[in-house]
Formats: structure tokens, C-alpha cells, sequence
């Protein structure tokens, strides 16, 4: 390296840009330098490196013994230690053969890098001026120097270019290492493998065959053992190998990844038989046998490893089946009559086989003994093996015994290999049967009791007893008392679990039997046939006994929609319960048309799926019984709140229009320059209110049966007037709209911000109207009735909110209601909601596209008739979204 005083030298002191130059250029230089000493003896290192990988490639190293195995390893170790000794002359380039080396490659004159610390021969003022000139004038040239690339100059060395065989061999054992026969870098290290003799007579036929969950396709091996990669397969897949032809049994091994080796025994059913004979024919019949029969060989591949039969290898990349997952969607909730509905989401790699939900009890007794085991609850998976799948299933768990108490519910889910997955448990009071007869509730009581623990029969004993202290007063109907006496004395005489069982049984009916009659039984046969005909359906029966489950399940739901039907008409009427709620007998035959028409055409998997929406929907029926409290009263005075609200909106929706009509009619007059058509007033007489402020309807009935508009005799004087006196109206309305909002807060209802919005913006029209301007008072109009829409949903999401906390939570605090999105099971709105605002208007799709044309093409044949007034096409036009 140069020093920093030989760096001041010359023109490199005045200049230090061009002093780090130069230093860069003489280090590239320097390396460039090294690399030209450096490869020439680098060659024999590299060629003895590509004589060792071309015999490990073309499988030298593992088809010699050895000893001669090892004798080639030395020879190669020494012939590198050899190649070696010339890096022992290397040495780094000094600065003067840098700066040569520049200079010489550069071809450059008068070494314009080496003057720049060069001296003068006779010091005079003269002589360093003319030097230093010089050297500015080298110094000029530097910035283009180029150290280049190295060259080391080979073929001096190498005069016969042997270099080429090394690389040509290496290239072509590369080749060679691709094939089966190839060999590996590693062979030298490592002894070489047993030395097995193909037999070219013996015949081989592996395949292997995954689970038939996965969907995927066997996969068949060559014979040859070609496959170079690792045979990607499902874990639990079946390797089959089957040998045939040669003179003695062949030997099927599988050699795990860890070396451990693993014979495959043959199957028993293909093992050669041979039957009793004479001893030398015995002898010669025995290897004939063994030539000519086929012997198959199976096992299940559960981890990776290769199969070695006859000298050939195919190495296996099994692929492991995941865990499936299941999870909740949604927190559990109860539905309607009481049923559990579960929403979960499941995910597996292959598709889950099926799930179910685990109930168990959150406090238990170890020392009780309950009267039956915990509740099932399988889960409708919504398509079979599906890998990614989300669904609901609905459950009615009523009759079990821990129906009211707490439990932790855990979902599993199982795929067809056996594995499981469980999700986090969660906690809740499983749902109970409703009852709204204190007698019927008592009852399910007693047998709760027992049924959770038999040692507790003298307690149940004890309640029933209690029930018929005073029979005249608590019981009015002769019939249920007799029952529970009856009940009575089999809860006495029941001492096996069998005649428990029955008495627990018993018990149940009479509590429904109190509650609803014979619309519990017509139920219960209705839940049992959807139950057969789901079993049905998950274990693929025959059309035959699909037929005749459908058939049942048919005569089930008749029976309970007639049971219904009767008790829905000798039931008053709720402010919950009108024919809208009631599902149509049409709408369920034609989902259990379609049930069976998925289940015959093959399609089971919709029919389940369907059939459990129809279980759901059943469940969430509300079947008429009867609310109790105050619940009526509150009703009725929301009614009336909904009924005054509609009035508004009629009344305001009215009044715009009149508005609209005088307004259009003031206009044409205006343009055609008529100030006076008439006298009359007809209008005027009309719209002059009465002492109820109200106006008179009299004149206009008799108007209308001439056939004419009474405005159509009237000067647009009279119309301006007309329309000052329908302020009135506007008035009167923004009047009632206060004291409604006024009785919604007595109700304890805080009134929207439309509701203010729609008074100010009635109140803005009245004032136009007061001043005869029709088109601004018309704009207002629309924006109150905007206002009050809007100000009417909120109103009934209020109410909703207050009937759900009121009225909402049944006996055992369960559900009493329907949906909670107040809507029927089949979507349609409930009466609770109030008058329709028009904004949940939906057309049945049946009658969508045809209604949806007739509307478009009346729209277009009006606006194809030019209609003279300029508002009423702007409008058509909005309509067709053409402006």
C-alpha cells in the first residue's frame, strides 16, 4: 500500500480526488493480479475434485468391494493434498507491478502513474515548474485507467488442453446420476449396499390405493422402479404388491425412513394350498405351486419409506391426515317451542364424517343415579366429506331431564380416518319446555326430580302429594286429578328402571297433556317421523322405505297442523297471532315433495339438508298459547300508537297529492295567460273545513259522480287560493304528529329524530302553502314524509326491543316468541310490526320477473304518450333511470 506521504506527491497533492482514484485502480489491480496467479494451480485442484464426483456419479464407489472402495478414496485424498502444494508460491501483488500493470494495459506513455512520485534530476525553480507541469499533465490520463479482467494465460500450462476431459466427464456423470442406476457423492463414505440379483422371471404388480374419503385415484407403480422423487399419498393409503412367476417366494420388504425394515406378510387367502399326497409327489408339486400361484402382499403406509422387491425401490412421501376442526358460529340458542339450535362451522383436509355436540351436566353427584344417559345431539353436517362447511341444527331436548339445568356443551367432530376434534366448551342453561299451566309445569317437575336421581323418589313422592292437598281448588278439571293419583301410585310401586322409566314416561304425557292436549302427541309423532326419516336418509335405505317414512311423516304433519288449526281457532286471538303466522298446508307439501324427489333422484345429502331447515322451521312455529301478565294491555296501547302513526302518513301522503294536483293545475294556467274560467268555486267548498277543522266531504262525492275534477272550472286565482287554504290540513297534521310523540314518551319510548325532522318540515310546507307556492310546499311534504318513515322504524325497533325484554322470556326462561327478527318461520312479517312503510316491501319470486315487465312496460307506454305536464315526466323518466 502506498503511504500517505507518497500519496502527496506529484500532482496527487494539489489533487486529492485523483489520489483515492488511483488507490482503487491499484487495488483492483493488485486482485486482478492475485486471480492470474491463483487459477493456474487451481486447475489440477478442480480436476481431481471432478475425477471424484464422476466416479461417485456413474456408481464407481458402490459396485467395487470394499477394500478397493477405500484404496480409491486414499488415492483421491492424496491426489488433492498433492494438488495443493503450488499454493505455497502464492503471494499479493506489490504496488509497483500495479501500477505496471495499469499502465502496460492501458498503453499508456511516459508512466503517468509511477511520475507522480518521481523526482527531478536537478532541482532548479525552473526544473520543479516543468516538472510539475508534467505531472499535472500524466495525471489528466489516469482517470481512464482499467484494470480488466484476469489472465492467467492457461494454455501456457495446459499446452494438450486436458482440462476438457475432467469437464466433459463431469457433465456426463451428472447425466448418468439422473437415471436408477445412477450413484450418489455419498457412496465413498458409506459401505456398499447388499448386492441384490434381479429375477427377470418374477413379475410385479404394486399399486396403491388411498382412502376412499380422499376422492383421489389409485396410483399404480412401474415395474421398472423409474420414479426418481418420493410418491406423494394420503396417510392410511393401501400398498397391495402382488408377485407372480419365479422358482421360490419372493421377499416383500418395507424400510422405514429411520433404516428399520419391515417384512409385508402375504395374505392368508393367497397363500398356495397343497393338499395330501404321496411324498414324491409332494416334492415336485411343491415348487410348481409356488412358481404359478400369485402371492399378494398388503399393509397400511402410515409414515414415510420405500418398498425393495426383486432389486427394485419406490420411495413413498406419505401426506398426514389433519384433525378436523369444528368451532361455534354464533352462541347456542333456543328456539320457540324449547329446541336447541346449534350453528357451527367444521373444516377438515378430507371432509368430516360427522359430529355431533356433547351435553353434559355442569354440577354432578358422583354418588347419584340418573334415570337415563346424557342427550344426544348430532349436527347436520350440510354436505357430506364436506372439507369447509357451515350449518345449523335444530334439536328439541325438552323431554331429557337436565333440560333447565346447566351444562357445558362441547362440539365433535369425527372424520372417516377416527380422528377428532373437539371445540371450547360453552356454558348455558339447556332450553325447557314452556309451560304456561302452573299444574303441567309442577308435574314435569316431579319427574325431573327422580329422573336426575332414583334416590330421590321419596322427594317427588313428597310434591305430587302437595299438589292434591286441595284438589276443589288447584285442580278444576276431575280429569287431571285422577291422573295425578294414578301417577301417585306407580311413582310408589316403581322399583326397576324399567317400570322408572315408565313412570317418568307417564309423568311427561300427563304434563303435556295439561299443557296442550292432543296437539303434544300429534308433535311428538311429527318429530319422530323426522327423526326416522333422517336416519333414513344418513344411512342411504332403499327408495321403498324412503316412500314409506315419507308417507308417515305426511300423515304426522296433517295430524299436527289439524291440531293446531283447532287450537288456534278455540284460542283467542294475540297481538302476536294472525294469519300471517299460520304456515300454509301448500308450503309444507311442497317442501316434502321436494325431500322426496332429492331422495329418490340420489341426491340424499340435499334431502337431509332440507329435511333438517324443515325440522327448524317447525320448531320455531309459534303454536298459539296463550302469554300471560300484562302483556295484552301494553299491546293494545302500542296498537294504537302504530294505528295513529299510519294515520299520519295516509292523511300527509293524501295531502301532498292534492298539493301536487292544484299546483300542476295553477301552472297551466299561468302558461296559457287564462285568469278566469268560471264563476263556481267548487273546490273551495270543498276544502272549506268544518268546526272540526275537518273538511267537507259532501260536495266532493256529488262532483265525482258528474265524471270531472271540481279544480277543472276553477281561475287560477282560485286555485292560489285553494291551496293557501290547505295550510289547515298541514297545520292539523303537525299537530297530531306532536301529541303522538308526546304519548310515546309517556309510554316510555324516546321519539326519534324523525319525528322532528318531519314536524319542522311540516311546518315549512304550511308556510308555503299559507303564501299560495305549491312546488316548495310539495318538496317539503316529501320530506316529511321521509322524516316519518324513518322516525316509524325507529319507533318499531324500539317496541321490538321493549317486547323482547317484556314479553320475550317464557316459564324456565326460555323464548316464548318467534323469530327475533319479527318475522314468521317462513320470513314473512309479523302484525307486532305495525303498518308496512314500504320498506320490507319483497315480491314473491314467482310473480318477479313477469311483474317486474308489466310495471316497466305500463311506465314506458305512459311516458310514450307525452305527457304535457314537464313534473310528471320528470318523474317517469326517474322511474326508467333514463335522464
Amino acid at each position: 500500500m502506498t503511504s500517505p506521504s507518497r500519496q502527496k506527491k506529484g500532482a496527487f497533492a494539489f489533487r486529492p480526488s485523483l489520489a483515492r482514484l488511483v488507490t482503487t485502480k491499484r487495488l483492483l489491480a493488485r486482485i486482478v493480479l492475485f486471480f492470474e496467479q491463483l487459477l493456474p494451480p487451481l486447475m489440477p485442484v478442480l480436476s481431481v475434485i471432478a475425477f471424484y464426483l464422476s466416479a461417485s456419479w456413474f456408481g464407481l464407489f458402490r459396485s467395487v468391494p470394499d477394500w478397493l472402495r477405500i484404496l480409491l478414496l486414499i488415492v483421491f485424498a492424496a491426489a488433492f493434498l498433492v494438488s495443493l502444494l503450488p499454493f505455497r508460491t502464492l503471494r499479493w501483488p506489490k504496488v509497483a507491478e500495479a501500477d505496471r500493470m495499469l499502465e502496460e494495459r492501458n498503453g499508456l506513455p511516459h508512466q503517468p502513474v509511477t511520475v507522480q512520485e518521481d523526482e527531478p534530476a536537478f532541482d532548479t525553480p525552473f526544473g520543479r515548474v516543468l516538472w510539475r507541469e508534467h505531472q499535472t499533465r500524466m495525471a489528466e490520463k489516469i482517470a481512464a485507467l482499467d484494470a480488466g479482467l484476469p489472465r492467467p494465460d492457461i494454455a501456457v500450462h495446459d499446452r494438450f488442453a486436458l482440462r476438457a476431459v475432467p469437464a466433459l466427464l463431469l457433465v456426463t456423470a451428472f447425466g448418468y446420476s439422473l437415471s436408477i442406476n445412477g450413484g450418489s457423492i455419498r457412496d465413498a463414505l458409506q459401505a456398499a449396499p447388499e448386492q441384490v440379483v434381479s429375477d427377470p422371471a418374477v413379475r410385479i404388480d404394486a399399486w396403491v390405493t388411498p382412502p376412499s374419503y380422499t376422492g383421489r385415484a389409485p396410483v399404480y407403480l412401474t415395474s421398472d422402479g423409474s420414479e426418481q422423487a418420493p410418491i406423494g399419498i394420503p396417510q392410511f393409503s393401501g400398498l397391495t404388491v402382488r408377485v407372480s412367476g419365479g422358482k421360490t417366494a419372493e421377499k416383500v420388504v418395507f424400510r422405514k425412513a429411520n433404516g428399520e425394515a419391515q417384512d409385508i406378510a402375504v395374505q392368508a387367502d393367497t397363500k398356495p394350498q397343497q393338499t395330501a399326497a404321496s411324498g414324491s409327489e409332494q416334492q415336485t408339486a411343491a415348487p410348481a405351486s409356488q412358481a404359478l400361484v400369485a402371492q399378494t402382499h398388503m399393509m397400511k403406509l402410515q409414515e414415510n419409506g420405500a418398498l425393495e422387491v426383486n432389486g427394485r425401490r419406490w420411495s413413498f412421501d406419505v401426506l398426514p391426515d389433519k384433525a378436523p376442526e369444528i368451532a361455534f358460529d354464533g352462541l347456542p340458542k333456543p328456539s320457540v317451542n324449547g329446541a336447541l339450535e346449534i350453528g357451527f362451522t367444521v373444516k377438515d383436509d378430507y371432509g368430516v364424517q360427522e359430529a355431533h355436540a356433547e351435553i353434559v351436566p355442569v354440577e354432578t353427584d358422583p354418588t347419584a343415579t340418573p334415570l337415563y344417559p346424557l342427550p344426544e345431539y348430532r349436527l347436520d353436517i350440510p354436505r357430506r366429506n364436506a372439507r369447509d362447511a357451515k350449518g345449523v341444527t335444530s334439536r328439541n331436548l325438552t323431554e331429557h331431564p337436565l333440560a333447565g339445568k346447566r351444562v357445558r356443551i362441547t362440539l365433535v367432530a369425527k372424520d372417516a380416518a377416527g380422528q377428532t376434534g373437539r371445540s371450547p366448551p360453552y356454558e348455558m342453561v339447556l332450553p325447557s319446555r314452556p309451560f304456561n299451566e302452573p299444574l303441567a309445569a309442577a308435574v314435569a317437575e316431579e319427574r325431573q326430580v327422580f329422573a336426575l336421581d332414583t334416590r330421590k323418589m321419596p322427594q317427588a313422592i313428597a310434591l305430587n302429594e302437595a299438589l292434591t292437598i286441595r284438589p276443589e281448588e288447584t285442580i278444576p278439571k276431575l280429569t287431571n286429578y285422577l291422573l295425578l293419583e294414578s301417577a301417585l301410585t306407580r311413582m310408589k310401586l316403581a322399583k326397576g328402571e324399567d317400570a322408572l322409566k315408565d313412570t317418568a314416561q307417564y309423568l311427561w304425557e300427563i304434563a303435556l297433556g295439561m299443557e296442550d292436549g292432543d296437539l303434544s302427541l300429534a308433535e311428538r309423532k311429527l318429530r319422530e317421523a323426522q327423526q326416522n326419516l333422517a336416519d333414513a336418509l344418513d344411512r342411504n335405505a332403499p327408495d321403498e322405505e324412503i316412500k314409506k317414512l315419507m308417507d308417515e311423516l305426511r300423515k304426522a304433519m296433517q295430524d299436527y297442523m289439524t291440531e293446531l288449526a283447532e287450537r288456534m281457532q278455540n284460542a283467542p286471538m294475540q297481538p302476536n297471532q294472525n294469519a300471517q303466522n299460520i304456515l300454509r298446508q301448500q308450503d309444507l307439501e311442497r317442501m316434502m315433495d321436494q325431500i322426496e324427489n332429492l331422495a329418490r333422484s340420489g341426491n340424499r345429502d340435499a334431502a337431509q339438508q332440507m329435511l333438517s331447515e324443515l325440522q327448524r322451521m317447525m320448531n320455531n312455529l309459534q303454536a298459539g298459547r296463550p302469554q300471560r301478565g300484562q302483556q295484552s294491555q301494553e299491546n293494545s296501547e302500542a296498537r294504537k300508537q302504530i294505528d295513529k302513526l299510519g294515520e299520519i302518513l295516509r292523511d300527509q301522503q293524501k295531502l301532498m297529492e292534492q298539493t301536487f294536483r292544484l299546483d300542476q293545475q295553477l301552472r297551466d294556467r299561468m302558461q296559457r295567460g287564462e285568469t278566469d274560467m268560471g264563476g263556481n268555486d267548487p273546490l273551495l267548498d270543498e276544502m272549506n273545513p268544518g268546526e272540526n277543522g275537518e273538511p267537507q266531504d259532501q260536495q266532493q262525492g256529488q262532483q265525482g259522480k258528474e265524471g270531472q275534477q271540481p279544480s277543472d272550472q276553477m281561475t287560477a286565482e282560485q286555485l292560489r287560493e285553494a291551496l293557501k287554504q290547505l295550510r289547515a290540513q298541514q297545520d292539523a297534521l303537525g299537530k297530531q304528529l306532536g301529541e303522538l310523540q308526546k304519548s310515546l314518551g309517556e309510554m316510555g319510548m324516546k321519539p326519534g329524530p324523525g319525528f322532528g325532522q318531519a314536524q319542522r318540515e311540516m311546518e315549512g310546507a304550511g308556510r308555503e302553502l299559507g303564501q299560495g307556492r305549491g312546488q316548495p310546499a310539495v318538496e317539503g311534504q316529501g320530506r316529511a314524509l321521509e322524516a316519518l318513515r324513518q322516525g316509524a322504524r325507529d319507533m318499531m325497533n324500539q317496541m321490538m326491543q321493549a317486547q323482547q325484554g317484556q314479553q320475550g322470556q317464557g316459564p324456565n326462561g326460555q323464548v316464548g316468541q318467534g323469530d327475533q327478527n319479527g318475522r314468521d318461520p317462513l320470513g314473512r312479517p309479523r302484525q307486532t310490526q305495525g303498518p308496512d312503510f314500504g320498506d320490507n316491501v319483497k315480491v314473491p319470486d314467482e310473480i318477479d320477473v313477469q311483474r317486474a315487465r308489466e310495471i316497466l312496460d305500463a311506465i314506458r307506454e305512459k311516458l310514450g304518450n307525452n305527457p304535457p305536464q314537464e313534473m310528471e315526466r320528470r318523474y317517469l323518466e326517474r322511474l326508467l333511470d333514463i335522464q
